[in-house]
């Protein structure tokens, strides 16, 4: 071969939707952090080679979220305790802080800076809510306060570290920061948001680079689709109830679209499917909305050579699809060399894997020279996630492939539509396979039993929005309703069920919570009682949440609402609210400081301590449930009243709720106090019950305890006396 290979690397840029459009609060702050890290440099970069031409794939939501941060419109949970003083902290939010003030990679992202170390060893490696709640103890204001712009600063990216001058003097000060410094990181982080999407539009506009786009919310197209369309890649695993909506796979793609076109003032010719996701569907939607090109990985079209053989079959080349009329091109992402930037490199000396990944790229023209067309590598991988495992976040790395990239005559490094301008795709796909980049199915998204659930819950809020809006939309009113149909669309997107099914690890309540937080928006603004089912957490693995201190014999409260002896809960187990909700989801006015609960040999005692007084007037407002999972449904909720309560008690619930009469107390004076008889929930001695509690204002949860998860409760048994006697 005389001619030169080209190479084409798109990097896809993206990260859940994080904002609660409810409440308008960002529940994480990963938008903002990769923002300072990563993106802007990514395509900053580019400046110093400008031989070296790149496709950025941008989501929509990705890019809506960063304008609410350049524009001050975004506020996160971790920048409020950034910018809080220690000492107003409360034991919760110094725990909160020890918890997540260290989710950097720790060997390339903390151990570079020695006070951020010496953090990380003063706090240990156990996380677990005892564990933090006695370090939180031993670290003093001064050490809260470097935490708190330690971790802000290491999610900069090094280019900042030596340009800006307000980061670059906070990394060479180190240590003993004023309470100033964290508003002016906090600023420039948000000015640093500010400068990504100029930036882009800047390199789109001088031609080194193309910008394509995703579905808007990232959602696997395919399965909305037709979730039965999982079938041909997973015959044998189970789905749930058929979920089918072509129609919001168009809306995801042409929103998409329309608000590239309108921040970057030209439609994007390419597209990438959320996660490679396509079917045969999925080629008709997107030609339909005038993209010219998709990509997704090699082993798709391996898969579609065994369907139905075609001439080719090689990934080096575009493929034409022709459908009804229209058509589009697809390319194929070279799995291996995509995977060695995205897996492998990280652990390389930097010149080392910038030359072998060259190397290879010289041995693929090698072998393709007896090619009759132009051939191209396609190198597609996610554009931030990898760089934090990498020293320096990558860039020794970078700089020394673009250079040589840069330089070398035999490699044309292009974007994706100047090569198809050049070299059109002649071959074409008479079907293509339904599958993705991952493993070239769907199984990451369905078929596991987590999965299915957030299926099913997806379905049912769709369904009831559906019918509300065919019903019920003129007493709902136009704003609520589109709020409900854009909390759909977000619910649709990939990101929930990535998290679920158990093959992946990380803030795992925080997004099964964020997901079904979607899903009870869209009842709420409808109007609609929010399923029971939607407060439990779809997550298997969320499981008991141990109290802050074990009960330790039984207790015989009298259930005046009133603080009385010291010694009446003293033997009660007791959750402190403090550091136990867990996950990301903060409630602005904590309700509950704390649930004590203990048991004598009829009755379930609880005992709720408030933050508000009893009398405080917003408190009449709320309605606070004792939720029981097992041994079988039920829940009791009241309204407080100075003295009394009102109570319902009902049972077998999951979507149907049966009401009988309660025959348990209820107390409200200086605290909640209540008793459940035995008898009436059906509970016998031994039998384990699991209870949460949860705070409501009309249909909006304001607050739930434990935040995932329940309680456990162990009721005695005749030797009880005996056996906690010789424990």
């Amino acid at each position: 071969m005389t001619q030169p290979l080209s190479v084409a690397i798109v990097w896809h840029m993206h990260q859940p939707f994080y904002k609660d459009l409810v409440t308008e609060r960002y529940v994480l702050p990963w938008v903002r952090l990769h923002g300072t890290k990563d993106y802007y440099d990514m395509v900053r970069i580019l400046e110093d080679y400008p031989n070296v031409r790149q496709t950025f794939n941008l989501v929509p939501s990705l890019l809506y979220q960063i304008q609410e941060y350049a524009e001050g419109r975004a506020n996160d949970r971790f920048i409020e305790l950034t910018l809080m003083e220690p000492q107003a902290m409360t034991a919760a939010d110094k725990v909160e802080v020890l918890r997540n003030f260290f989710y950097a990679n720790h060997h390339t992202m903390v151990a570079p800076y020695p006070r951020y170390a010496d953090l990380l060893r003063k706090r240990g490696p156990d996380d677990s809510l005892e564990r933090l709640q006695r370090m939180a103890r031993y670290f003093s204001d001064q050490d809260i306060i470097d935490l708190q712009v330690w971790f802000n600063l290491a999610w900069c990216d090094p280019l900042f570290m030596r340009t800006d001058p307000v980061i670059k003097g906070l990394v060479d000060k180190g240590r003993d920061f004023a309470p100033d410094d964290r508003t002016q990181l906090i600023a420039r982080h948000r000015a640093i948001m500010g400068m990504i999407i100029p930036e882009y539009r800047a390199a789109a506009g001088r031609g080194q680079v193309e910008l394509t786009t995703t579905p808007f919310y990232h959602p696997i197209l395919p399965l909305l689709c037709d979730t039965e369309v999982a079938r041909e890649s997973l015959p044998h695993h189970p789905l749930p109830r058929r979920f089918r909506h072509p129609e919001d796979a168009a809306e995801q793609i042409i929103r998409a679209v329309r608000f590239h076109t309108e921040l970057f003032g030209r439609p994007p010719r390419g597209m990438w499917p959320s996660e490679g996701s396509v079917s045969e569907e999925v080629i008709r939607l997107a030609a339909q909305a005038g993209i010219q090109w998709i990509a997704t990985d090699e082993a798709v079209l391996r898969e579609s050579q065994r369907m139905a053989p075609f001439p080719g079959g090689d990934h080096f080349r575009p493929y034409r699809l022709e459908r009804d009329g229209k058509a589009l091109s697809i390319i194929f992402r070279d799995h291996r060399l995509s995977d060695r930037i995205g897996f492998v490199y990280s652990n390389w000396d930097a010149e080392a894997a910038a030359a072998d990944l060259v190397q290879s790229l010289h041995q693929i023209r090698h072998n393709l020279r007896a090619m009759e067309r132009a051939p191209l590598v396609n190198i597609i991988l996610d554009g931030e996630n990898c760089w934090e495992y990498y020293p320096g976040d990558g860039h020794a790395f970078l700089h020394s492939l673009y250079r040589r990239l840069n330089d070398d005559p035999d490699l044309i490094c292009t974007t994706v539509s100047d090569y198809l301008d050049a070299h059109p795709a002649s071959d074409s796909i008479p079907r293509l396979f339904a599958g993705s980049w991952i493993n070239h199915d769907f199984e990451i998204w369905i078929g596991r039993e987590e999965d299915n659930q957030a299926w099913e819950r997806l379905q049912a809020a769709r369904d009831a929005l559906d019918e509300a809006t065919n019903t019920n939309a003129e007493h709902i009113g136009t704003e609520r309703l589109r709020m409900a149909w854009e909390e759909l669309y977000v619910a649709e997107g990939s990101d929930w069920c990535w998290w679920y099914g158990g093959q992946h690890a990380g803030m795992l309540e925080a997004f099964d919570e964020l997901f079904r937080r979607h899903l009870m928006n869209i009842y709420q603004l409808i109007g609609r009682p929010v399923p029971e089912v939607l407060h439990v957490p779809i997550l298997r693995q969320i499981k008991e949440v141990a109290p802050t201190r074990p009960e330790v014999a039984l207790i015989q409260p009298e259930i005046d609402g009133r603080v009385g002896s010291y010694f009446e809960w003293l033997s009660a187990a007791l959750f402190e609210v403090a550091g136990g909700g867990g996950g990301a989801m903060h409630a602005g006015e904590q309700i509950i400081n704390r649930i004590f609960y203990g048991f004598d040999r009829s009755h379930l005692f609880l005992r709720l301590d408030t933050i508000p007084e009893i009398t405080d007037p917003g408190l009449a407002a709320l309605e606070f449930t004792v939720r029981m999972l097992a041994p079988r449904g039920a829940r009791v909720r009241f309204k407080v009243k100075p003295g009394g309560c009102d109570a319902t008690f009902e049972v077998n619930g999951d979507e149907l709720w049966r009401e009988e009469p309660f025959i348990g107390r209820i107390a409200a004076d200086e605290i909640i106090e209540i008793a459940l008889p035995f008898r009436q929930f059906g509970w016998q001695a031994g039998d384990e019950v699991h209870l949460f509690v949860r705070v409501q204002e009309g249909q909006a949860e304001v607050e739930r305890w434990p935040r995932q998860g329940y309680l456990a409760v162990t009721l005695p048994e005749q030797d009880y006396d005996a056996h906690r006697w010789y424990v």
